[in-house]
């Protein structure tokens, strides 16, 4: 089974080609504050050509409704990516996935979502999550992991926790919110290579 990849913290379309390019399975726009913050109409022009076959991820972190209804009306988004607390005051309509971020040393929902994102107690800043505690998770639901991964760690880390997917922002990045083409292309490789090869080994 191959692994699902989100390249995340989109600022242009230079990135957004690289990201589909590379094979990217999901992109992801940030709407929390941070350097990689866009609005909703910029994410809706740098989505416009996206196909399909490839999830378009709005990124939030603790929005009001209005915000929330702000970048669904205008931006679209195939899925939502927001804490998981976060959801259980906003009016969400059914059609939005949903992608609940679990954060190192928070408190977990229960029931656990069927398919969460795993990260470090704060997003973007390159911190490692806590790889142990991801592995527990992903033999219980479909998790993502995220948080201080790049392309020399992330074979290592999809080897370590088994993932779903795993998610990249800061990893990818040639200086503080610019993506680089050639370190998207190598992570993706990375993380595709060593998901094959831990197949290989299962059925050996």
């Amino acid at each position: 089974m191959s692994i699902w990849i989100k390249i995340c913290g989109l600022t242009t379309e230079e990135s957004v080609a690289s990201a589909i390019d590379a094979g990217a399975d999901a992109i992801g726009f940030v709407f929390a504050p941070s350097t990689r913050k866009v609005t909703a109409q910029r994410a809706a022009e740098l989505s416009r050509h996206v196909s399909g076959g490839v999830t378009r991820v709005a990124v939030m972190q603790h929005p009001t409704q209005a915000q929330l209804d702000e970048v669904l009306a205008v931006f679209r988004p195939d899925a939502l990516q927001t804490d998981a607390e976060d959801l259980v005051g906003l009016h969400l309509p059914a059609w939005l996935r949903l992608i609940p971020v679990l954060r190192s040393g928070r408190a977990v929902p229960q029931p656990i979502p069927g398919r969460v994102l795993f990260e470090g107690p704060a997003s973007g800043t390159g911190e490692v999550a806590d790889w142990s505690a991801a592995a527990a998770f992903a033999l219980r639901t479909e998790l993502i992991l995220a948080g201080g991964l790049n392309p020399h760690n992330v074979a290592k880390a999809v080897i370590a926790v088994a993932p779903f997917g795993v998610d990249v922002s800061s990893g990818v990045e040639r200086s503080a919110g610019v993506k680089d083409p050639a370190k998207i292309r190598d992570f993706i490789a990375a993380a595709r290579a060593a998901r094959q090869s831990s197949v290989r080994k299962e059925r050996a």
